[in-house]
This record gives C-alpha cells, structure tokens and sequence, in this order.
C-alpha cells in the first residue's frame, strides 16, 4: 500500500531553483537544485520539504533543519543561520538563495510585498 501524506486546506506548495556549484554531485546528475516548501499559510509553519540531492540522509538532515519552522512567528535568518552552522555540505548556499526565494514568493501570495 502506497502511504500519502494528508496536508491541510490551509497548505500551499512553493518550489524554485538554485544554481549548484561546479563539482557537487548533485549538479552532475541534476544541472540544478529544486527546492519545494509546503506551507500552512494560516500558520506559516514549515509542513514538508522536497529537494533534488543525491542521498536521502542529506534529505532528511534538511527535512530535520527546516520542518516547524514558523516563517510568521521567527526571522527567516534564524533558519538561514541554522543551515549554515549546521549543513556543511557542498549545496549550502544554493539551498539558503531557494529558500530566500520561496520566502519571498510565499510574502507576495500573502499580501506582505
């Protein structure tokens, strides 16, 4: 039996893309990196992550970084520093400039730019 996850009426889905830097794994099988947030747009928080890296521990070291985190309630810097005092990995910023992004685009479907 295939599990599917049940997000709210409240979610929204928001992907982008970053460049991956010259060398990393990923870019040789990918060419660029899709990072997807779902959102509780009620609530803000964080509710799943999707990302084109090669390993799934990468994946859910990501998904332990990013899921909860509440974009009404703390700075975006305060996940952006957690990335990068806790992802070492060769997609660090390419991960930070998407989800600067998703931000922002999660900000204009809110009304807030």
């Amino acid at each position: 039996m295939v599990y599917i996850r049940k997000y709210s009426e409240d979610s929204v889905y928001f992907s982008t893309t970053s460049k991956l830097p010259s060398g990393a794994p990923s870019e040789q099988v990918y060419h660029a990196l899709d990072i997807g947030l779902i959102i509780n747009s009620k609530t803000g928080v964080i509710e799943d992550i999707s990302a084109t890296l090669l390993t799934e521990e990468t994946r859910d070291f990501l998904k332990e970084l990013i899921i909860g985190f509440n974009l009404h309630e703390t700075d975006l810097e305060v996940l952006l520093n957690r990335l990068k005092f806790r992802y070492f990995g060769y997609a660090q910023k390419a991960i930070c400039v998407a989800i600067k992004h998703i931000n922002f685009n999660y900000l204009k479907y809110k009304g807030e730019i």
